[in-house]
């Protein structure tokens, strides 16, 4: 029988997506050269654990807001991290690659995964960070879902040093962005986003103002407070590298809240 997590369900919490079901993003798979150019060529030390979900309810919820990844496209090519990653949500997709080394018992030689990081890995602060505190600073950790930890290594391995990169991420279509809120509290779910992945900064405008800077709310959900119902709505999106990409016009001037619109896209 298959052992179902390797580490405790309540310091993990599988992810949201509020996104169409037409956005897609990495497919899971193995290979030892992945398509996407690396944001930086450096191999970096950490450890691996996965989770197996018993449960369907256990894709609803998570850190960066997202949805239900399998709706979503995004599959099992996603990764919860610990909080020394995790930079209180701003890396929420990014994406990265790993692969398992110096254990040639468990470690499947020649690959690597290509994963986007889509939840946090809560700190367990009842254990020192090398007696069970998988995801206590200052470790560097990555949790799995296991259909991901098996393209890598065997799944009896449990805690695996892995090494990892920073990737440029590749999706299919526009970056997606999904209306939330009520009144003049406008929120946004900014998903499937390509390039460097992790937002830093998002402008939304109306055919009556001008460019009106968005904040955090958490995750990747930004948030404003301003009356820009009946009016098209145009995005500006800027990533962790700089580079930013301008939607025009991407919700009509008759959108409502709930609704999911497709802009452009960074080049990759």
């Amino acid at each position: 029988m298959r052992k179902k997590t390797a580490i405790p369900r309540t310091l993990f919490t599988l992810v949201l997506v509020i996104l169409a079901s037409t956005a897609t993003s990495h497919t899971l798979s193995s290979s030892s050269s992945p398509s996407s150019s690396p944001l930086s060529s450096d191999w970096l030390p950490a450890r691996a654990t996965y989770y197996a979900a018993a449960d369907p309810r256990d894709s609803v919820g998570g850190a960066c807001g997202y949805g239900d990844l399998v709706k979503a496209g995004y599959g099992m090519a996603t990764v919860g991290l610990s909080e020394i990653f995790f930079e209180r949500g701003q890396i929420c997709g990014a994406c990265f690659e790993l692969r398992c080394v110096d254990d040639l018992r468990w470690c499947i030689p020649g690959t690597s995964i290509i994963v986007t990081a889509t939840n946090f890995c809560a700190p367990n602060y009842g254990f020192t960070p090398d007696g069970g505190g998988h995801c206590n600073p200052p470790n560097k950790h990555f949790v799995l879902p296991i259909e991901a930890f098996e393209k890598i290594a065997i799944w009896k391995a449990g805690n695996m040093p892995v090494q990892y990169r920073r990737i440029r991420c590749r999706k299919e279509g526009g970056i997606r962005f999904t209306i939330g809120g009520s009144g003049i509290f406008i929120s946004v779910l900014i998903s499937n986003v390509a390039g460097a992945g992790d937002i830093v900064a998002v402008k939304i405008k109306g055919s009556t103002t001008g460019w009106l800077s968005m904040g955090r709310n958490w995750g990747q959900n930004w948030h404003i407070n301003a009356d820009l119902r009946n009016q098209p709505l145009s995005f500006e999106v800027t990533c962790s590298d700089g580079l930013t990409v301008t939607s025009y016009s991407v919700a009509p001037k008759n959108w409502n809240f709930g609704q999911s619109f497709e802009g452009k896209q960074f080049e990759t």
